[in-house]
């Protein structure tokens, strides 16, 4: 079985539609450094069939440009399954390309299949929502797949006045696969170390987790947003809390960051903040990136 990272980016992308921060505008300008992202999502292939991991609005590209999730006959799609890990519109606008699904399932937690029902451009009729909770999601397949509590929070479009920022009631949640005695887990968003968080990862042979921000007050210094990353629901790369040395002490033979926003110096290949992270043993993901599992 292989993972295929179709995106990489955090929400918006990379370069962001709206956005000429100096990420962006060298982006922008085709600077061989600054290669783009779409939106972070994931494909678990294993021989002819494949599940996806987040719907990102980026969908309908991502699907393009990787041969194995091509369709094999008329309205025939390798997909089986979809597996969302909060119900942020990144990772759950995508589903609108699969309406013309013939049969598919889609996988969350209580709170995210919820919030998809609410909204009348979810309710496809050839579409299975299955709410699943810390046991192992039944599949005929070569792997297992398990959700688990990730900090975090409402998407923003639910967001009242007081938000937590680190609840673990289903909002957010990282995915477990195990394939072949291998064990992979995918963390796209959290707001804090957790103890849940911990054990997953330190027990990992592969770990992608949240990259979001390297600062967790970069959007504020750079005049993009009013919300540190915590606010946003993920803790930064670097600064007290902060991810790095964390993920740098893992046993995981591979390590690597997603979900990048683009006000993210790693993103830029050779930049200082890139050199810190690779130097301490991790990666940085990019589209079409390939980890066999």
């Amino acid at each position: 079985m292989k993972v295929v990272v179709l995106g990489s980016g955090a929400g918006g992308g990379f370069p962001q539609w709206n956005c000429r921060c100096p990420n962006c505008a060298l982006a922008w300008a085709g600077d061989p450094r600054a290669p783009w992202r779409t939106q972070s999502s994931i494909a678990l292939v294993d021989d002819d069939e494949a599940v996806l991991v987040d719907a990102s609005p980026d969908l309908r590209q991502q699907l393009a440009a990787i041969p194995a999730l091509h369709p094999t006959a008329a309205r025939t799609s390798p997909l089986r399954a979809v597996v969302l890990t909060s119900g942020e519109i990144d990772h759950i606008a995508g589903l609108a390309h699969l309406r013309e699904a013939r049969e598919l399932t889609v996988l969350g937690t209580a709170p995210v299949l919820e919030a998809i029902a609410s909204n009348v451009m979810f309710r496809l009729p050839a579409i299975r929502h299955v709410a699943v909770t810390g046991e192992p999601i039944a599949t005929e397949r070569s792997f297992r797949m398990r959700l688990f509590p990730a900090p975090g929070k409402v998407p923003l479009y639910l967001e009242e006045e007081s938000v937590a920022t680190a609840i673990e009631s289903g909002e957010t949640s990282g995915l477990a696969v195990e394939s072949r005695g291998g064990l992979l887990v995918y963390i796209p968003g959290c707001a804090m170390l957790s103890e849940t968080v911990r054990q997953e990862a330190e027990r990992a042979d592969i770990v992608l987790f949240d990259g979001t921000l390297f600062t967790d007050d970069e959007m504020l210094a750079a005049g993009l947003s009013a919300k540190t990353g915590r606010r946003m629901g993920h803790m930064p790369m670097t600064g007290p809390g902060g991810s790095l040395d964390w993920l740098a002490s893992l046993p995981a033979a591979r390590k690597v960051y997603t979900h990048i926003n683009n006000s993210n110096p790693v993103l830029i290949s050779h930049s200082p903040e890139r050199r810190r992270v690779e130097s301490a043993g991790i990666e940085i993901a990019h589209d079409g990136m390939e980890i066999a599992l």
